[in-house]
């Protein structure tokens, strides 16, 4: 026996271990009991955990739920939102929204703070990770059957070149075989708007008809049904959600302090965004030895 052969044969047993030990583990698997309504009456947001190609929904037991009235600078998205949100609690034709800008300026906190808004009247949230949107008809099999809305949200949705997940993703939004469920909304931020990476090639060469690849790459995009603009803050801006969190919190500082040092800090950081402005607020509650009361940590 010469070495190739000798390789092949450590190969074959490495496989043979590799395919007993599945078959242990597929022998031993059960899969996680389909949820029932109770679970939903309990708990409002949640975790999709994949396992294979299913999974099962974990309750998050300390949400953070947002006050939608602190966002400033923000208003005509933010009430955006909240009228397609109120559309679908309410039982009415609503869109699913992808939320695509600057980082910073509150895409995420508009979504979780419709959990504060809707909650009583049953929506639920539901996060998935990017990586696990091939699993969304193991999500929504079980959810379309229960009596509460539902909005999957993604946060920091985007897809690099070859990646799965997309296809998925664009036949739930629209165009798959089945019918899209009524009580179910999918809700996406984004630092990209169209979500595919898109190159100077596409147009330039490569593939006989480069229109069609662009189309494709655009088509994920175009299912979200609205599509909410955040743009980077001004100075102006800046400062009133400064001075909006410090009243939320009454800090004991005078406003041309509170003006040269949040000034101070987006220089510092060299963002002007609304998560900057919360950091600052944080550290100087901090530093003047002032708690934030439950819930607005």
């Amino acid at each position: 026996m010469d070495d190739r052969d000798k390789r092949w044969d450590r190969i074959a047993g490495k496989l043979d271990y590799l395919l007993g030990r599945l078959d242990r583990f597929l022998d031993d698997y059960v899969p996680p009991p389909p949820p029932d309504d109770q679970l939903f009456e309990c708990h409002i947001a949640f975790r999709w955990r994949r396992v294979g190609e299913g999974g099962s929904f974990l309750p998050v037991e300390h949400p953070h739920l947002p006050d939608l009235n602190d966002l400033v600078g923000i208003d005509l998205v933010r009430d955006e939102l909240v009228r397609n949100t109120g559309q679908f609690v309410a039982g009415y034709p609503a869109n699913n929204v992808l939320l695509w800008g600057e980082r910073g300026t509150g895409k995420s906190t508009c979504v979780k703070g419709l959990l504060r808004r809707f909650s009583e009247e049953g929506l639920r949230l539901v996060e998935v990770l990017r990586d696990d949107l091939f699993t969304l008809p193991a999500i929504i099999g079980p959810l379309r059957k229960m009596p509460h809305r539902f909005v999957l949200f993604c946060d920091d949705l985007s897809f690099g070149e070859g990646e799965g997940g997309y296809r998925e993703l664009k036949a739930l939004l629209e165009g798959g075989i089945e019918e899209r469920p009524s009580n179910i909304l999918f809700y996406a931020t984004s630092n990209r708007r169209h979500l595919l990476p898109e190159r100077m090639e596409d147009n330039l060469g490569g593939e006989i008809h480069p229109e069609e690849a662009v189309s494709e790459k655009l088509s994920l995009a175009d299912r979200f049904g609205l599509n909410l603009s955040f743009y980077s803050f001004d100075q102006t801006t800046y400062l009133a959600i400064v001075a909006r969190y410090a009243e939320k919190f009454a800090l004991p500082v005078d406003p041309e302090s509170l003006r040269r040092e949040a000034l101070q800090w987006a220089l510092f950081k060299g963002s002007r965004s609304g998560r900057s402005a919360r950091q600052f607020v944080d550290d100087l509650a901090g530093r003047l030895r002032v708690a934030m009361p439950d819930g607005m940590r």
